[in-house]
């Protein structure tokens, strides 16, 4: 069995309520988790902190022990905003840095302060007649050159970016004086994403899957049905029965074995138990290539269906 590596599993901290956030980070903390992924768009990261910090004064850990993740929100686009946002996190999380720094999304939207709206979502003016998402003329470039500067004032170790595709990757590549450590995507059995996962491999960028249990992400938010759960497939399913684990172990299994870190999200503690006991099995070749044939380029998470639905603006992303 290979060795563990206690930062491949990380807790998403994604549509964790603010009331149970501090507690359910303590505790994750408490059974092993190392790796957090937070967000300026979450709206939990005072609460984060605190979970953090608790269990540092406890002696759980030490700050050394933890790789600490944020985002830059679609707000903070501009170079004078990108130190703004990255601080407000930083003090936020109670941190004196972060491990890892990256641009949520590749869209840019026009500046709201803090004392107007924060975190300040998709909307630019919630109390119009008419709400709608709002696009700002900021190139991905001057944003990334920001980023950059994170970097070189030494209050991130590495930074990085989310939801980029191959082209955008390519692009970044070709102007990058410090590039990307890391690339996170949504990726799962029904959205392999292998020739992005490989091109950034290429360029020794890791990945990390966001959603890598697919529809379970999404149901709460009427996004995803309970038909569309990846689980209920035959070749997990025979493949937990076979290993005596549940299905959600294999598939987060298969997503570590892939080669990618995963951020599964619970506020179950059981379930959180379950999520980062993966790594004293492994899936035969035959698995793996089962599971991954169950792409169907499935993208729960778009833009390009939800800004519309949800914002009144059409704008994808992705082709």
């Amino acid at each position: 069995m290979e060795s563990i590596d206690i930062y491949k599993v990380g807790l998403g901290l994604w549509k964790l309520p603010e009331s149970e956030c501090a507690d359910i980070v303590y505790n994750a903390i408490k059974i092993g988790y190392r790796h957090l992924d937070s967000a300026c768009d979450y709206g939990n990261e005072v609460e984060i902190g605190k979970g953090i910090a608790r269990a540092i004064e406890d002696g759980i850990c030490t700050r050394a022990d933890l790789k600490i993740t944020s985002k830059l929100w679609n707000t903070y686009h501009a170079k004078e905003h990108v130190e703004l946002a990255f601080q407000k996190s930083l003090s936020d999380l109670g941190l004196t840095y972060l491990d890892t720094y990256l641009i949520h999304f590749p869209i840019a939207q026009p500046f709201v302060p803090f004392d107007t709206r924060y975190p300040p979502e998709w909307i630019m003016d919630p109390e119009s007649e008419t709400p709608e998402m709002v696009i700002a003329p900021v190139p991905l470039q001057e944003t990334w050159q920001a980023m950059e500067a994170l970097s070189e004032k030494g209050l991130v170790k590495e930074i990085g970016i989310c939801n980029y595709t191959s082209g955008l990757l390519n692009d970044l590549m070709a102007y990058a004086k410090i590039k990307p450590a890391q690339l996170q995507i949504e990726s799962h059995p029904y959205l392999t994403q292998e020739r992005l996962i490989r091109l950034a491999k290429s360029y020794n960028i890791s990945v990390t899957a966001f959603s890598p249990l697919g529809a379970l992400s999404y149901l709460e938010l009427d996004m995803a049905k309970q038909s569309e759960s990846v689980l209920e497939q035959s070749v997990v399913v025979k493949a937990a029965e076979r290993l005596n684990k549940t299905p959600a172990q294999i598939v987060l299994r298969w997503g570590v074995q892939r080669g990618c870190s995963i951020i599964p999200k619970s506020s179950n503690l059981n379930r959180l138990k379950e999520n980062i006991s993966i790594f004293d099995f492994c899936l035969s070749d035959d698995e793996m290539m089962a599971i991954s044939a169950l792409n169907i380029n499935k993208r729960f998470n778009d833009p390009g269906d939800f800004c519309e639905a949800a914002f009144n603006k059409f704008y994808p992303i992705y082709d």
